[in-house]
């Protein structure tokens, strides 16, 4: 009678423990609930999901939702501080590395890659009125990027010709569009391509060319460590390339050699 009676109990308490139990802990402590997911693991299933790429390069703004730029930025900031945990630095006691982590991973999400996770710069296009048939130019535009190999920096400038189609934009939209464009890790080989796609899809011109020369510091700081060294790079569409006297054009406007 007495080992029924304890059996009871010991059922009745087992019950009680399960009703009052945190969700997701079960038998006492046996198993916890698992820990949330970090966010970016959300969202690179969000990603693969939708099929959509997330290379270095690539916008991802479409799949965000609201305050996860936020909690990105808290998780990047962890990972930083492991990172400098990793290389033996006392952040601590380190007064000159105390919140360095937070300061990095801010500059990460909210400046020198915000072109991945912001969306594009809002750009008011306006009716070729007088139909003008020359071409205009604009530049130099400064860029600043990071290399997607070393994540160095990538400092240059960046010129933009236009013959223009039905539709225009303003000049200091191009300033804003570049920057969207190069805020990212990059190849500067595939910038200046996204870089003309982009402007492409807001115009339509009739002929387009993009030159970028900039200086990448993962060979000026560190590699073979040339300091004078600089990569040049173009895309030219439209009239530009049907036209090669067009091209020469454009590059005696802004003063380069063809």
């Amino acid at each position: 009678m007495l080992k029924r009676f304890e059996g009871v109990c010991a059922a009745g308490a087992a019950q009680w423990l399960r009703r009052a139990a945190p969700a997701g802990m079960v038998g006492a402590g046996r198993r916890m609930s698992a820990a949330p997911k970090p966010i970016s693991e959300v969202i690179r299933e969000r990603l693969e999901a939708a099929k959509a790429p997330y290379h270095a390069n690539d916008n991802i703004s479409d799949h965000l939702k609201p305050g996860e730029i936020q909690l990105l930025q808290k998780e990047v900031e962890q990972k930083i501080e492991e990172v400098l945990r990793s290389l033996v630095i006392d952040t601590k006691r380190d007064h000159n590395t105390q919140g360095t982590a937070e300061r990095v991973a801010r500059m990460y999400l909210q400046e020198v890659f915000k072109g991945r996770y912001l969306t594009p710069p809002r750009i008011t296009d306006f009716p070729n009125c007088k139909e003008l048939d020359e071409i205009y130019s604009v530049g130099p535009i400064t860029v600043r990027s990071a290399c997607s190999h070393h994540l160095a920096p990538i400092l240059g400038k960046c010129w933009i010709g236009i013959h223009p189609g039905e539709r225009v934009i303003g000049l200091s939209k191009f300033s804003r569009l570049c920057e969207w464009v190069f805020s990212r890790p990059h190849i500067q080989e595939e910038a200046v391509i996204i870089l003309a796609d982009e402007i492409e899809r807001l115009v339509a011109p009739r002929g387009l060319i993009v030159i970028v020369q900039a200086q990448h510091y993962c060979m000026k700081w560190r590699g073979v460590k040339e300091p004078e060294t600089q990569m040049t790079t173009s895309v030219v569409r439209g009239i530009f390339r049907e036209q090669p006297q067009m091209k020469s054009e454009f590059l005696s406007l802004i003063g380069l050699k063809a």
